[in-house]
């Protein structure tokens, strides 16, 4: 097994524990003062004299007016953090960001992982992450923040390369269980699905899909893994069993200009039925039925060259929208859409980004997305845009490293 403990923490920062125990340290001396100041069985202290009798003015005089006392001083409770993960893409590492910094960088704590890191998939109960870099999938523990493992493809590159077109590893998704990990894996000409054995810390299967998947997305009982393959205008779906595939084709605009063509999918979020629901070009969601490949649609203004997109409690979409580029004329832009009744919300944004996920603001309870200004193409910059979902109201973060994929931390040990 490869270890890599190095990871580092923002300085001048205090750990949440460290808060907790100064936080119940303050409030046991002030509880032992006021319980001897009020204690009726204390004796007096020998050397003091006896205080003169009150003067009518005294509120002592009166027995039913008690005397006031002092109120012990209660530090109040800090609002638990909630953080993100993000892969540096030009970098090798994984940052844990605080949403709330908005004041220099809101890294707080960063995990080497290994080169060119793209996708990230979090296995909650385990407090596991598995990050798809060029090189292997790293396995981050997200109790102690290291890198425990770096499990090297079976289609491994034979050099290390940056941006949207290098190969390696690219969408990653974990198994309900966390028993298996399922990366893309771009070799130039093709790309194959990696079935990853994470206990045997090996890949049990290789199964081609379609070119350059930009997103894996696992079925909620495990038996099928769905693979968005950007250039060739299609999902695949895989049976995590037999490893058999079946390949639908969506191209709501036609395939026309192949590679170079911009109505192409990108990323996809599952519904509650299981349906995957990919935007394109800020003109139409499609809801794609993997049982039997039939596709509907749900129309949209947004008007914008559509990537990254996330799901909210209650069913809405967020989707991040990156300007005018193929039939779409609109400037960048966030929409927030729902399936269920058409209705959409669109918000400008001066700048473009690559994946979005949703957040709620740790001290008002808000719900907000989180848009990673890691964009594949140019105009890609070191931040992200925290909008507010109920307001559109929006500010920027600083990340470094072109923040490519970002998710959310789970709220155990780790946060």
């Amino acid at each position: 097994m490869l270890a890599n403990p190095r990871h580092t923490t923002a300085p001048g920062r205090t750990t949440a524990a460290t808060r907790a125990w100064r936080r119940g340290a303050l409030w046991i001396t002030s509880l032992a003062v006021l319980l001897a100041a009020c204690s009726p069985g204390s004796p007096a202290d020998p050397t003091t004299p006896d205080p003169a009798p009150p003067g009518p003015s005294s509120p002592a005089s009166d027995p039913e007016v008690p005397a006031p006392e002092a109120e012990p001083t209660v530090e109040p409770e800090d609002a638990a953090p909630r953080y993100l993960l993000a892969t540096e893409a030009e970098s090798d590492g994984l940052a844990v960001v605080d949403p709330t910094v908005r004041e220099g960088s809101a890294v707080v704590d960063r995990v080497e992982v290994g080169a060119a890191p793209w996708g990230i998939a979090v296995h909650a109960p385990s407090m596991r992450a598995y990050v798809s870099t060029a090189q292997g999938v790293a396995v981050v523990d997200l109790t102690s923040r290291e890198r425990v493992d770096l499990i090297p493809y079976r289609d491994s590159p034979a050099r290390v390369g940056f941006g949207e077109h290098r190969r390696g590893g690219m969408g990653i998704a974990v198994s309900p269980d966390g028993a298996r990990v399922h990366v893309a894996v771009h070799r130039g000409d093709s790309s194959t699905l990696e079935t990853v054995d994470v206990a045997a810390r090996e890949v049990v299967a290789s199964t081609p899909v379609g070119l350059r998947t930009f997103d894996v997305l696992v079925a909620t009982d495990g038996g099928e893994v769905y693979t968005v393959d950007h250039d060739q205008f299609s999902v695949h779906v895989v049976d995590t069993t037999t490893f058999e595939t079946r390949r639908i084709e969506v191209a709501p605009f036609g395939t026309e200009g192949g590679l170079a063509s911009f109505e192409k999918p990108h990323y996809s979020v599952l519904d509650d039925d299981g349906a995957l629901l990919l935007p394109y070009q800020g003109r139409v969601l499609v809801r794609l039925d993997p049982a039997t490949g039939t596709t509907t649609t749900v129309p949209s203004a947004a008007d914008s060259h559509q990537h990254g997109v996330a799901r909210t409690p209650d069913g809405r979409v967020v989707v991040v929208g990156n300007g005018p580029f193929g039939n779409a004329t609109g400037g960048p832009n966030v929409a927030v859409l729902d399936p269920a009744t058409g209705e959409e919300r669109v918000a400008p944004l001066t700048r473009r980004h690559e994946t979005v996920t949703t957040w709620t603001d740790p001290g008002t309870g808000a719900l907000s997305a989180v848009l990673a200004g890691g964009y594949t193409q140019a105009e890609a910059w070191d931040g992200a845009t925290v909008v507010d979902l109920a307001t559109l109201e929006s500010y920027e973060i600083q990340i470094p490293g072109r923040p490519q994929v970002v998710v959310p931390l789970p709220e155990g040990p780790a946060a």
